[in-house]
């Protein structure tokens, strides 16, 4: 047995050192086999590390928002089946109205309810302008949905909601952007045109969901709806449960006194959708699952093309070395014996190219995430099975020339000239 294993070493680093060599002595040829494999293993991993660092990005900014918490609103558009509905569905649900999330904030089991709709609009302040600003319509308390402090400042309060006042808390960013600084409580920014006074500062913590470039203001739902242009048909709310209080149970107080609220039977369905965070990452992975077949599709297209040059530079190899095969059969080499040198020799000529393919994504993937906003990060697993798909690529690829070698007549190898 040892024998056997000391015998097959020596043939894998005899296959090793005769496919470098190889490679040495056909450069052109030798570029254009591992090419493909090369392109095509490279763009596997580099899209591996932007969905990857994407993926956690996007968790992370989920789990700010809270694990129990979830939302109450018009539609389910986590559903992908929408896309295949005809007309638009939701048109059959009711909007969800304030006295609904009143109601819902009344429940045993629920912290806070917090109305939300949302309006673009123009910010000024002094000389600086930021364009299409994303504007929340709240109510207070609604910083116990997302995790952050506030800097500066205060939440609004009640009374501004009735009276839909002019005040606004904006985000850190926003406050720097519009005013260089954010100890800005009692300074007068206008949205939309029209002047607000600057109650709170709010630094979320940092995800993907609040990092945008000029950051956001938060104001009350009433003065958004009346003066801002926002939409209650979309209106949601966000429902943060009590401590101690399953996310479970805290959306069936919330089904059923929604169901009594509408006046549902109990064999019709819900006219409304609790959305929590389970749904948002299984609709993120479903797309993100058709995101990687495809490229994974695309990828194979080049490490095809890779694999018949493989074949082609290995058959090439076989016809040139005929003679060789001959002497060593001659001296005793067994079938198996040729079989396994012209395995490794394909195997290390694909293994050679998907080194450089991860050398290649790892470059890429680490340019990007240094230069853009994309946190990506090559999975030590993808760089792994990289390794065994290529590895058994190129046995796959090299089986029939070195089937065609192990079969030759050792008498007519001899005699090749």
């Amino acid at each position: 047995m040892s024998r056997r294993l000391t015998a097959g070493a020596a043939a894998a680093r005899e296959g090793v050192a005769i496919a470098v060599h190889a490679l040495g002595a056909n450069k052109v040829r030798a570029t254009l086999t591992v090419l493909g494999i090369v392109l095509g293993v490279a763009t596997v991993m580099t899209m591996a590390g932007v969905v990857t660092g994407v993926r956690s990005a996007v968790l992370e900014g989920m789990e700010v928002i809270g694990p129990e918490n979830f939302v109450v609103e018009r539609y389910d558009f986590t559903d992908l089946r929408l896309s295949d509905m005809e007309g638009r569905p939701w048109e059959k649900s009711r909007v969800v109205t304030v006295r609904e999330a009143e109601l819902v904030a009344a429940l045993p089991g629920i912290r806070s309810a917090t109305p939300v709709v949302t309006a673009t609009a123009e910010a000024r302040a002094d000389t600086a302008v930021v364009h299409d600003l994303d504007v929340e319509g709240l109510a207070p308390g609604w910083s116990e949905f997302r995790q952050g402090t506030f800097v500066a400042g205060r939440d609004f309060l009640p009374g501004e909601v009735t009276h839909s006042a002019s005040v606004a808390v904006l985000s850190d960013r926003l406050a720097r952007t519009l005013l260089g600084r954010t100890d800005v409580v009692g300074e007068t920014v206008r949205l939309s045109g029209r002047p607000f006074e600057v109650v709170g500062v709010f630094a979320p913590k940092a995800n993907v969901f609040t990092d945008t470039e000029y950051g956001w203001a938060v104001v009350p739902y009433s003065t958004a709806l009346r003066y801002m242009e926002a939409d209650p048909e979309w209106m949601q709310v966000q429902v943060v449960p009590r401590a101690g209080v399953k996310q479970a149970e805290a959306m069936d107080q919330v089904t059923e006194a929604l169901r009594a609220e509408r006046g549902l039977r109990p064999s019709a369905p819900n006219d409304f959708a609790l959305t929590a965070q389970d749904a948002f990452r299984e609709l993120f992975d479903r797309t993100t699952r058709v995101f990687v077949a495809v490229l994974l599709l695309l990828s194979s297209v080049g490490l095809a093309v890779g694999g018949v040059g493989v074949v082609a530079i290995m058959t090439i190899s076989v016809t040139e070395r005929t003679r060789e095969v001959g002497i060593r059969r001659a001296l005793g080499a067994t079938r198996a014996d040729i079989l396994w040198q012209f395995l490794v020799e394909s195997a290390t000529m694909t293994l050679i190219g998907g080194v450089m393919g991860i050398a290649l994504a790892a470059g890429s993937v680490f340019l990007l995430s240094r230069l853009s906003p994309v946190p990506a990060a090559i999975p030590l697993w993808s760089a792994v099975a990289a390794v065994g798909v290529i590895t058994a690529a190129g046995l796959g690829f090299g089986l029939h020339p070195a089937v065609r070698a192990a079969r030759m007549d050792p008498v007519v190898a001899l005699r090749y000239e």
